[in-house]
């Protein structure tokens, strides 16, 4: 037997119907003991059992920085919120007074870190999500 191009097998493949490549799938399958399932629902079979679900561990990859308090020095804070993100004086002064409220959203784990340790050396209370 001749050996076929891809591009001939594709061709071939496009001569058939629907229900003509379903069974040739299928007797692919048999004779060459495979499976043609798509590789995302393996993953999703793959997922930890006693663990956590997949969808926590992926949120693990960015995290939300929640201003809780300014607490007693609220200038220093606003002064810190100023300097994490881009705001001018009058939004970092909303987002303190308006606490609980996000500094930074869908940061790394080592912004998210800094961020809340200078948040919480200038004397507010933070919490990561």
């Amino acid at each position: 037997m001749a050996k076929l191009s891809t591009e001939q097998l594709l061709d071939a493949f496009k001569e058939l119907t629907l229900i003509e490549l379903s069974e040739f799938v299928k007797a692919f399958e048999e004779t060459f003991d495979v499976t043609a399932a798509a590789p995302v629902a393996v993953a999703a079979a793959g997922a930890p059992a006693g663990g956590a679900p997949a969808e926590e561990a992926e949120e693990k990859d960015s995290f939300d920085v929640i201003l809780e308090a300014a607490g007693d020095k609220k200038i220093q804070v606003i002064k810190v919120v100023r300097e994490l993100t881009s705001l001018g004086l009058g939004e970092a002064k909303a987002v303190v007074d308006g606490a609980p409220k996000a500094v930074l959203e869908g940061a790394n784990k080592e912004t998210a870190d800094k961020a809340k340790a200078a948040l919480e050396e200038a004397g507010a209370s933070v919490t990561l999500k």
